[in-house]
């Protein structure tokens, strides 16, 4: 199933204006995933603010990005983490798996070669690349809440975007009048809007 969720996730992206680059179109499954396996995409936002005003923007935007967030992220490595029957807790986290594998710098230097960075210096790739990490929820009570976001501002995470908002804007941005034909998942969606299937109070169910 973690290829579907990978292609919610790049409709998502792709629906915002980025240009998406999945590094690897098959599934790890008999032998254990080297680093760079554990990227799952690489997005480019050619509308967005320059490099020269990451800083400003990471600070502007809150550690989970919502649909008006999206937009300032000009390029990042996003690592999809499907666990949607799993809760999402501060002890995952600090359990023995390999978690933040993604973000050893040899891998960042990896996925920094696969874009043509001509207006930055090459040692300024990495640090110009955020680190987005896609999972079901934060934990909703504190200090769990808290104290899953400062884990995960130490290892390096850039931000989070939940599933939740991912289908949201997903949902808001199919329009019933377009045909979705060279997507399956945006045409069942648009069909489900076209019978009532989706409605307007349901999408309370994302607040």
């Amino acid at each position: 199933m973690s290829g579907f969720d990978e292609n919610i996730v790049r409709e998502y992206f792709e629906l915002n204006g980025f240009f998406v680059r999945q590094l690897r179109k098959y599934q790890v499954q008999s032998r254990k995933k080297r680093f760079d396996e554990e990227i799952d995409m690489l997005v480019y936002n050619p509308k967005a603010s320059n490099e020269k005003n990451v800083d400003k923007i990471n600070r502007s935007s809150s550690f989970q990005l919502f649909a008006n967030d999206i937009g300032r992220v000009h390029q990042a490595v996003v690592v999809v983490k499907a666990w949607h029957s799993s809760k999402f807790t501060p002890a995952i986290l600090r359990s023995g798996t390999k978690f933040f594998d993604f973000l050893k710098k040899d891998v960042l230097k990896k996925a920094s070669d696969s874009f043509n960075f001509n207006e930055m210096d090459e040692s300024d790739c990495t640090s110009a690349i955020q680190k987005i990490l896609i999972i079901p929820s934060l934990p909703s009570n504190e200090p769990h809440r808290s104290e899953s976001i400062s884990l995960l501002k130490e290892q390096g995470i850039d931000g989070i975007i939940s599933f939740a908002t991912i289908l949201e804007g997903i949902i808001n941005s199919i329009q019933m009048n377009n045909s979705y034909q060279k997507s399956d998942l945006l045409q069942l969606i648009r069909i489900l809007k076209i019978y009532d299937m989706i409605k307007e109070p349901q999408m309370t169910f994302f607040d």
